[in-house]
């Protein structure tokens, strides 16, 4: 962090407002949690579920390499060896060394 945005973040904290409404927002949302309570705790499992799932979906892909990364579809897209395609096992097809 350099110098130029500390002196912009004492500036926001020591201004009164702004002192005012990180208040107003603290309490507001320590009585948004509270009175809500049941309702989160209620949505707990099927919001665990919804991450999973999501999860899942974002770390998985670097198995195959993103939605770019599929070949035989037909499309204008398609690449052979020779211009440089991936090569999905290890094996040197051409038989070079």
């Amino acid at each position: 962090m350099d110098s130029n945005q500390r002196v912009g973040l004492r500036r926001f904290f020591a201004s009164p407002t702004n002192l005012v409404l990180l208040g107003f927002l603290g309490v507001g949302g320590f009585f948004l949690i509270s009175e809500h309570w049941a309702h989160l705790v209620g949505t707990g499992p099927l919001l665990l579920l919804l991450l999973l799932c999501g999860g899942m979906h974002f770390f998985m892909h670097g198995a195959h390499g993103g939605h770019g990364g599929h070949h035989g579809n037909g499309g204008s897209g398609d690449r052979t060896e020779g211009d440089g395609a991936r090569r999905d096992s290890g094996i040197n097809r051409s038989g070079d060394q």
